[in-house]
């Protein structure tokens, strides 16, 4: 069965990411989207919230633990994210894409992207750190 999308496009979070002590010591602002499929069929028809995934209980979740922690890479910033929105069992899968704009000279931004799916055993694929503020 195809999955229905939730999106929270363009969030602007500030949280200390980078290689060097230097790019952590003061928080960034990086640009996220988070895409959650889920089988949205039955608050289609209820209206109700408690029926759906709550995307402004996500967005909270996101900005409270990415402007707490440090990270170093991009990469583990989006694997934690994926995690977070990983943490209602409706939502399947989590696209994650994080864009760290001036982290390139000439370039308008650096960007990841990473898919990661609800209980999906592959390994090093499964998301990390749901639900646990690490």
């Amino acid at each position: 069965m195809d999955l229905d999308k939730l999106r929270i496009r363009e969030l602007r979070v500030r949280s200390r990411v980078g290689v060097t002590d230097e790019e952590r010591r003061l928080p960034q602002e990086v640009v996220m989207t988070v895409t959650m499929h889920a089988d949205l069929a039955r608050s289609c028809r209820s209206d109700l919230l408690r029926d759906t995934v709550d995307y402004k209980a996500v967005k909270k979740a996101i900005l409270a633990g990415c402007e707490k922690k440090s990270f170093k890479l991009i990469e583990r910033m989006a694997q934690y994210v994926a995690g977070l929105a990983l943490a209602d069992p409706r939502v399947r899968r989590v696209d994650v894409r994080i864009e760290k704009p001036g982290a390139l000279r000439f370039a308008r931004s650096s960007e990841v992207e990473i898919s990661r799916e609800q209980d999906s055993g592959i390994g090093s694929r499964k998301a990390e750190g749901r639900g646990r503020n690490e």
